[in-house]
C-alpha cells in the first residue's frame, strides 16, 4: 500500500508523514536526554525509576498508557510475597515451598533475594507515607498490592524528580554502536514523535496474554521483546509461556482467589480439577462450570465475595449468587503475564546487550521460578525487587559509562511496522493479531503442545513475519492522533507476532513436559533435559541450550542432576 496524503501541513508533510516517516527517518518533535530511560510504568517500572533517581541519576519513564495506572494490576489487586530478612524459617518456608514447581531450574538465592528486597520497598513505602490496611487487631496488613499502591508510587516518581511521559509508547530503542543510547515513540495523544536518549536503558513494559482479554491486559502486546531483540537481546525460557488460567465466562478477572473454595464440573456434571483436568473437560464436554461451596467460615465468604471487584461486579450484573448457583467459566490465556519466559538477563538485570536493563513480567523470571507459574504474590515481589535492581544497576551503569546516546552515533534500530524493507501493502493489523490468537489462546495448541501443531504454528508464523517485515506499514490517518494509534497498532502486531515465533520455536525445541510447558507427544519430565533454552533473532528465530548455572541452590538438586545427566547433557544445539 502507497502512503497516501490526506492531510496537508504547513511543513509540507501529511499528517500520516509526521509520525511515521518522522520516526523511519530518525527526526523527533521532542528531545529529551537522561541518565537513564525507564519504558514501562507500572509496579517494576516506577520502582526501577525512583531507584535510579535515589542513585544520583537523571531519569525518565516513559508509559503507553498512564505511570502508576497502568498494567493488570492497576485493574483489580494482587498478594505481595514478602519476607523479614531476619526470619530465617519465614524465607526458607516461602521460598523452598515453591522450588519443586521451578523443576530444577531455579536457584533459591534469587527467591531470598527478591523476597528481602520487597519487604525493604514495602517498608520504605510506609515510611514515605503509604498506609496500608489494617486488620482487626490493628496491625498493618502488606500482603496485597492495590491500584492505590500504584497510584502512590507515582507520586513517589515525581516527588524523586523524575519526568513523567504518559501516554507515549516507545516504539524503538536507539544504539550507538553495541550499546543501547536510549528509545524514540509517539505521544498517542497528539501525534508527537519523541526521543530520549540515555546512558541505559530499563524495559518493563510487562508480558502479554496475546489479547485474551484478561483485566488491565490491553496494552500488554509484547512490545518489550521486540524493542530489545532489534537491539540485540535474547530470551530464556520461552518455552514456560503456557499460563492459563480460570475466569467466569464473560468476565475480564482471571484472578484467582476468589474462587479457592468452588467446585468444578465439566459439561456432563464431573468434578474436575483445577488445571490440567479443567482444560480438558473443555476441549472434550464443550463446557465447565464452578460454584462456590463448601466455606470454611462467614468471615471468607465475606472476603471471597468483595476481591476481586471486576468479578463481584460481574457476578451483580448477571444475576448470578455464585454460592447457589453454577456459573460458566473460561481457560484463558494469560502467556508470560502470569509465566516465566522472558528476556534474558544477568544478576544485575542487564541483557546480553550493554545498557539494557529489564525487570518484570518483560524478563525471565527462571531465576525465581524455573519451569513454573510464580503466581500473582512472587509475581509482585519480582516485579518490586527486580524492579529495583534493575534501575539502580542501569543509573550505576550510566553515571559510570556516560550517555552514549549524546554521542552523535546513536541510531534507532526499530524494523517491522516501520520501516518496510519493500513497498507498503494493505496488511490490516487486525489480522495479523487474529492469527497469532488462532494458535496461541487455543487449549489444544498452547496449553496442550505437541510437535507437529507447534512446527505448523511456527512455519505459518515465519511466513506471516516475512510478509509484514517486508511490506507492513500504518494505514494513513485522518489527523496525527489516529495516524500515532495507527502506527502503534502496526508495533503491537509485529511483537506479539515476534513473541509468538518465540515461544513456538522454543516449545518445539524442549521435548518434555516440564512446568507450564505441556507435550502430549513428549508427556514426561526428562532430567538430561534440565537446561535453559535460550533464543532471539528477529527475521530468523534461533534457540540454543544453556547450562544450569552450577552453583544454583535449590531442593532435591540431586534429583535433577545425577552423573549420568551431567555428562549427556547437550552444551549447544541450534534449532
Amino acid at each position: 500500500m502507497q502512503m497516501t496524503l490526506v492531510r496537508e501541513r504547513s511543513d509540507g508533510m501529511t499528517a500520516e508523514n509526521r509520525v511515521s516517516q518522522r520516526l523511519a527517518l530518525g527526526e523527533y518533535d521532542r528531545e529529551l536526554e537522561a541518565d537513564v530511560l525507564v519504558i514501562g510504568g507500572s509496579l517494576a517500572g516506577t520502582w526501577a525509576a525512583i531507584a535510579a533517581a535515589r542513585e544520583g541519576a537523571t531519569v525518565v519513564i516513559a508509559d503507553k498508557g498512564y505511570v502508576g495506572a497502568s498494567g493488570p494490576i492497576a485493574a483489580g489487586s494482587v498478594g505481595a510475597y514478602f519476607a523479614k530478612p531476619d526470619d530465617d524459617i519465614q524465607n526458607d518456608v516461602m521460598v523452598n515451598a515453591r522450588m519443586p514447581l521451578a523443576f530444577g531450574l531455579a536457584d533459591s538465592r534469587w527467591g531470598k533475594k527478591i523476597l528481602e528486597q520487597t519487604y525493604w520497598a514495602l517498608e520504605w513505602s510506609a515510611q514515605w507515607g503509604f498506609e496500608w490496611p489494617k486488620v482487626k487487631d490493628g496491625r498493618e496488613y502488606r500482603g496485597q498490592i492495590t491500584p492505590n499502591y500504584l497510584a502512590f508510587l507515582r507520586e513517589q516518581v515525581i516527588k524523586h524528580g523524575v519526568t513523567v511521559l504518559d501516554n507515549s509508547p516507545a516504539l524503538e530503542l536507539l544504539k550507538a554502536d553495541e550499546v543501547v543510547a536510549g528509545a524514540a515513540g509517539v505521544a498517542r495523544r497528539t501525534g508527537e514523535t519523541w526521543v530520549v536518549r540515555a546512558g541505559a536503558v530499563v524495559v518493563a513494559t510487562g508480558g502479554t496474554g496475546f489479547l485474551a482479554g484478561s483485566s488491565g491486559a490491553g496494552t500488554n502486546t509484547g512490545d518489550g521483546y521486540l524493542l530489545a531483540a532489534e537491539a540485540g537481546a535474547q530470551f530464556s525460557g520461552m518455552e514456560f509461556s503456557g499460563q492459563f488460567h480460570i475466569k467466569p465466562h464473560g468476565s475480564p478477572s482471571s484472578k484467582g482467589a476468589y474462587r479457592s473454595a468452588g467446585v468444578l464440573t465439566d459439561n456432563n456434571g464431573n468434578v474436575v480439577n483445577l488445571g490440567r483436568q479443567l482444560a480438558q473437560a473443555i476441549v472434550e464436554t464443550g463446557a465447565a462450570y464452578d460454584k462456590w461451596e463448601d466455606l470454611p467460615d462467614e468471615e471468607l465468604k465475606d472476603l471471597l465475595i468483595k476481591t476481586p471487584y471486576v468479578c463481584t461486579q460481574y457476578f451483580e450484573d448477571a444475576g448470578i449468587d455464585p454460592f447457589k448457583e453454577k456459573y460458566e467459566v473460561d481457560w484463558i490465556c494469560e502467556g508470560t503475564m502470569r509465566a516465566t519466559g522472558g528476556i534474558e538477563v544477568n544478576d544485575d538485570l542487564q541483557t546480553n546487550v550493554p545498557g539494557l536493563f529489564a525487570s518484570g513480567d518483560v524478563a525471565s523470571r527462571e531465576k525465581v521460578n524455573g519451569a513454573g507459574p510464580p503466581g500473582g504474590g512472587p509475581a509482585a515481589g519480582w516485579a518490586i525487587g527486580a524492579g529495583f535492581f534493575s534501575g539502580q544497576a542501569a543509573a550505576r551503569f550510566a553515571l559510570v559509562n556516560g550517555n552514549a546516546g549524546k554521542s552523535g552515533k546513536a541510531k534507532p534500530v526499530g524494523g517491522a511496522g516501520l520501516r518496510p524493507t519493500d513497498a507498503a501493502q494493505a496488511i490490516d493489523p487486525k489480522q495479523v493479531v487474529g492469527k497469532v490468537q488462532e494458535h496461541m489462546l487455543a487449549i489444544d495448541k498452547n496449553f496442550w503442545r505437541d510437535g507437529a501443531s507447534l512446527s505448523s504454528s511456527l512455519a505459518e508464523y515465519n511466513s506471516l513475519w516475512q510478509q509484514i517485515r517486508k511490506s507492513l506499514a500504518p494505514s494513513p490517518a485522518e489527523d496525527l492522533r489516529s495516524a500515532a494509534r495507527a502506527t502503534l497498532r502496526t508495533r503491537e502486531a509485529a511483537s506479539l507476532l515476534a513473541t509468538a515465533r518465540w515461544i513456538n520455536a522454543s516449545a518445539l525445541e524442549r521435548k518434555e513436559t516440564r512446568g507450564l510447558h505441556r507435550r502430549i507427544d513428549y508427556p514426561n519430565l526428562d532430567i538430561s533435559q534440565t537446561h535453559h533454552l535460550i533464543s532471539g533473532g528477529v527475521d530468523e528465530v534461533w534457540v540454543k541450550v544453556k547450562p544450569v548455572d552450577p552453583t544454583a541452590e535449590f531442593p532435591d538438586k540431586e534429583k535433577f542432576f545425577p552423573d549420568s545427566a551431567v555428562q549427556h547433557a547437550p552444551l549447544e544445539k541450534i534449532a
